[in-house]
Parts: C-alpha cells; sequence; structure tokens
C-alpha cells in the first residue's frame, strides 16, 4: 500500500492546479472549456523534437532529465494544451532495472531473452525509486517550470499496463497475434500469474516516483488489451491492473485508464479502477459513455487521421466528439491513439484553439 502524499498542486513551488480544466474534468466538475491533449504529442510530428533528437536513441532519450523536460514542455508551448504528458516509454522500467532490451527504430521494443518461465520471471529485479532517480528530477524540473506554463500546466504521468509490457517481454518483441503470450497465459498460469505481478509491482512504483515528485494525474496504457475477449481480460489481467490503478488511488491523484481496440473492454477498463477511461476512435463516444456509467469520464476520441483532412472536415468531427462529450461525467478530448508522426503540427493547433473556444452552453 503506497503512503498518502501532498496533492501536487500543493507542493511547495507549485500554483493551484486543482482548478485547471483538465483536473477539474478528471473529476467530473463544470470546466470552463473541454480540455485538450494528445497522446504522444511529446515529440512525434514537432521539428523541434526531431532536432533535440538528432543522433539520440530513444531510450537514452528517456533517461536524460534535461531532455525529457524539454521534449515533454515542446508541445505545451507549441500548442497551449491543457496538460503536459511525460515523455518516456512503457518499457523504460524493464530497462532500468537490468532487463536487456532496446527500441529498435521501425520496429519497437526488442528483447534480448523473452520471459517463458518462472525463472525468468524471478530474474527480473523489482523497480525501486533509486532505479528511476532521473525520472524525479525530471518531473520536479517539469513541475517547476509548468507551473509558468497559460497560468499552470498539470502534468500527467505515465506507464505501461501489466499485459502490454508482459507482451514485449513473452514474444520478444511488438506482435500482432500474441501468440505466445496467450499460449502463456492459458497454457502456464502459474508463470503468467507471476509475471503480472512483477509488471504490476513495477509500473505502480514508476507511476509512484511520478506522482511523488509532482504528477497532477496519471495515464496507464493497455495499448494491446484488445486483443483479449472480456472474460480472459477479467480472468487474466483486470486484477492486475487494478492493482496498479488502487496502489496510484492511494496517491489522490486521478486516473486515466487506455487501450486500443478496447470497445468490448470499456466498462471492465473502467471497473479495473480508472476515473477516466480512454476511448479510441472506433468506438462512437456516446456509446462509449453509456458502457463506462455515470461515475467515470471519457478521453477521446478522434480519429488520428482526421488531422490530415481539411480543416473543416476536422474541426466539424470535433465538433461532434465535444457535443457527445457533454453526457459524460466528465470528457477530456483526445485523438482516438496517439499523433501519427507525419501530422503538420499547424493543424494540431487549429484543432486545439478550436477545442479550447468550442462553446459548451
Amino acid at each position: 500500500m503506497c503512503p498518502k502524499l501532498t496533492p501536487p498542486e500543493k507542493l511547495p513551488g507549485v500554483g493551484d492546479l486543482s482548478q485547471t480544466a483538465l483536473l477539474k474534468a478528471l473529476r467530473g466538475e463544470p470546466v470552463p472549456h473541454t480540455p485538450v491533449w494528445f497522446m504522444r504529442q511529446a515529440g512525434r510530428s514537432l521539428p523541434e523534437y526531431l532536432a533535440v533528437r538528432e543522433g539520440v536513441a530513444m531510450l537514452d532519450a528517456c533517461a536524460d532529465p534535461e531532455l525529457i523536460v524539454e521534449i515533454t514542455l515542446q508541445p505545451v508551448r507549441r500548442y497551449g494544451v491543457d496538460a503536459a504528458i511525460f515523455f518516456s516509454d512503457i518499457v523504460l522500467p524493464l530497462k532500468a532495472v537490468g532487463v536487456d532490451l532496446d527500441i529498435v527504430p521501425g520496429t519497437g521494443p526488442v528483447v534480448a531473452k523473452p520471459v517463458a518461465t518462472l525463472a525468468d520471471v524471478e530474474a527480473i529485479p523489482d523497480l525501486t525509486p533509486e532505479h528511476v532517480s532521473f525520472i524525479t528530477e525530471a518531473v520536479r524540473g517539469l513541475v517547476g517550470e509548468l507551473a509558468g506554463v497559460n497560468g499552470g500546466t498539470p502534468l500527467i504521468g505515465f506507464a505501461g499496463a501489466p499485459f502490454t509490457v508482459a507482451s514485449y517481454l513473452v514474444e520478444g518483441g511488438p506482435s500482432k497475434e500474441h501468440a505466445r503470450t496467450k499460449a502463456l497465459m492459458f497454457g502456464a498460469p502459474e508463470v503468467w500469474e507471476a509475471l503480472m505481478r512483477k509488471i504490476a509491482g513495477i509500473s505502480a512504483t514508476f507511476l509512484q516516483v511520478q506522482v511523488e515528485a509532482g504528477a497532477s494525474a496519471v495515464q496507464l496504457f493497455d495499448s494491446w488489451a484488445g486483443a483479449l475477449t472480456p472474460a480472459d481480460y477479467e480472468r487474466f489481467v483486470m486484477p492486475h491492473s487494478a492493482d496498479v490503478l488502487g496502489r496510484i488511488g492511494d496517491l489522490g491523484v486521478p486516473r486515466i485508464h487506455f487501450g486500443v481496440g478496447t470497445s468490448n473492454l470499456l466498462d471492465l477498463m473502467g471497473r479495473a479502477g480508472a476515473d477516466v477511461v480512454g476511448v479510441d476512435w472506433r468506438t462512437p463516444l456516446d456509446r462509449a459513455i453509456e458502457v463506462v456509467g455515470p461515475t467515470r469520464g471519457v478521453q477521446g476520441n478522434l480519429d488520428p487521421t482526421l488531422v490530415f483532412a481539411p480543416t473543416d472536415v476536422m474541426t466539424a468531427r470535433a465538433a461532434e466528439i465535444i457535443d457527445a462529450g457533454r453526457a459524460a461525467r466528465g470528457h477530456v478530448f483526445n485523438l482516438g491513439h496517439g499523433v501519427i508522426p507525419s501530422t503538420d503540427p499547424d493543424q494540431l493547433a487549429r484543432l486545439t484553439e478550436f477545442v479550447q473556444s468550442y462553446p459548451l452552453a
């Protein structure tokens, strides 16, 4: 059980962020405008991101406090979005505890020795704050910088959910079928449970470090959970995501839970302990609101490819999403997945301005 902490907005040197549009929406309170931020906004399409990342490997960038601060701030400066999302990668905590892996350009995370046995799981150390002291340094720096941006901008902490992280460890890299992952889950349940407990502990500690340093909210990414049936998710995955979200709930910050292709899992993902459920673009937002119910907010869910459409087409669809979001306990506007690398930054700026100026009455 995590200890109770001082809310980030009350930390010394940090202004009152509790009344920002993002945190009010995450708590289900009336907002001055629909808050907006974009998954993978920290970098991806920005020329200034490409400039600072030139010649720097992804995991090296994720371990450099100065680069983390700069990259996280870039989209906030450019777009004036309502939140910063911490620049990191879901496999970074594994790298920090000594797992032999790398992020291969054009491929993604690649693990040198995939996990297959109980001994493999036991060989993975538990994460401690000392493993990621650079994260504490980066978050503290960010919180200080963000306090002076647009009257105070909240920082959202970041971590991968147990199933998605496990899939990389078991498959050895990205997979469309997740065949090895499911084979372990169904065929060696004792290994699977041990692995999920291990990752849940690592993810919870990674988020706790960010919250202790000043993050105002967290998002747990379960990118590949959509590969599961509801019954399998509820039995093999949900308890471990609930463990992570439960530990972070003790810290008093709002929790967002997001997955891709999870239209059949939205209720379960909410019940796992989310205050707000992220919705990808495949599910109409009004349907998602009905599924998650009146006690949870929603986040999303413009198709990322609509940013490539004419501006009036993009904003018309954004208006439909904002209108639908009024029925939710709270609504945070976002894309239905991450920013596509070839996105025109100016179009994202237009989208941000449109969402923040769209009347709610």
